[in-house]
């Protein structure tokens, strides 16, 4: 599905468009299992609305103010690097550290492991019915390590309490309902993946377009408050999620096409975030577009709990950047992920002028 109407019609209706379209592209037979395959977001109701309901409670207001402050020293760090001059691949930088300690912070975990977090996540994201056997043991390998390490973050945490979202997550309820121990892994596998590959990538995405529209670097400069319709424009046109899987559970229709029970379906976001019938002149970037919703953070029930946290990252850092950098300039062209629902640069070469 690639219209708008028809990607909104087909996520939000788990009855007809099952979740478990996503779960069979994780769920591959060679892996074994896949704690991204159980997580919420493949998931239909009643266990969705459960497990969310729970997560919802530790996943809460006090998310935001815990992480900012260390989301904006590590992003004025980097700053002050790029105000002197600098070339790097960002997807090794910023695009990486920045995510990791925000990350490893909320959920407890150790953010000196940057290297480990990219390797596991990428890894994650690259399971699909496609993946070349050459690939598949070091994926199977990430899995088992990234499993061992969750537990023992959750095993650490039920002997002492700290404050930080795992603590959290033991600790959440709703109506004498908790998540066991398999649930609690699935859920850290999604925040992973959802909190640092998803917002590297937007990272990215949004130097890269400031690169491409030099004017809008300077009208940032001049007017910081651009910088929020900056983001929701780079998220229009650069979802990180480009793909949803569901499976049709009846003979149904969707934009005059008959789908049969059992078809996988594809609902393309970043096409539907791109449907002229939306969004005036869609392929052009515009920050003073009339603001519309779009889906690059999903729709309807699967709607990404971390939306929020994403953008205030991106806000965040170039908040920072933004006021010191004279230009910004991309240096050797991306080389991307092969993942079949996530779309982001694996390195990305970027130079920084001084003001």
């Amino acid at each position: 599905m690639t219209r708008y109407d028809d990607v909104v019609s087909v996520l939000k209706n788990l009855a007809v468009f099952s979740s478990q379209g996503s779960r069979a592209a994780t769920a591959q037979p060679w892996i074994g299992h896949n704690p991204l395959s159980d997580s919420l977001v493949m998931l239909d109701p009643p266990q969705h609305t459960a497990i969310r309901s729970v997560v919802s409670h530790a996943f809460s207001a006090r998310v935001l103010p815990r992480v900012e402050p260390l989301a904006r020293a590590a992003a004025a760090a980097f700053a002050e690097r790029a105000a002197n001059g600098l070339e790097v691949d960002i997807c090794d930088e910023l695009a990486t550290t920045l995510p990791a300690k925000v990350i490893a912070n909320l959920l407890g975990m150790d953010d000196t492991l940057v290297d480990e977090f990219r390797t596991w996540s990428e890894d994650i994201v690259a399971v699909n019915p496609m993946t070349p056997e050459a690939a598949r043991p070091r994926i199977i390998a990430s899995i088992a390590d990234l499993t061992r390490y969750v537990e023992g973050v959750f095993e650490d945490r039920k002997h002492a309490r700290r404050d930080d979202l795992a603590s959290d997550l033991l600790d959440a309820q709703v109506d004498g309902r908790r998540l066991d121990d398999a649930e609690l892994v699935s859920f850290m596998f999604l925040l992973l993946v959802a909190g640092f590959e998803t917002t590297t990538h937007l990272l990215t995405n949004s130097l890269r377009l400031l690169a491409a529209h030099p004017d809008l670097l300077a009208r940032l400069r001049r007017d910081p408050t651009a910088i929020v319709p900056f983001v929701e424009e780079t998220l229009r046109l650069e979802p990180s999620v480009h793909a949803a899987l569901r499976l049709a559970m009846e003979d149904t229709e969707v934009g005059g096409v008959r789908l049969p029970a059992g078809a996988v379906v594809c609902a393309l976001v970043d096409s539907a975030n791109r449907d002229e019938t939306r969004f005036e002149d869609a392929e052009r970037f515009d920050i003073d577009r009339e603001r519309r919703p779009n889906v690059a953070f999903g729709h309807g029930i699967h709607f990404c709990l971390g939306a929020a946290l994403a953008r205030a990252e991106a806000r965040i850092a170039l908040e920072e950047i933004v006021p010191r950098v004279g230009a910004i300039h991309v240096t050797q062209e991306p080389t991307w992920n092969t993942s079949l629902t996530i779309r982001g640069a694996m390195s990305c070469r970027i130079r920084f002028e001084p003001l």
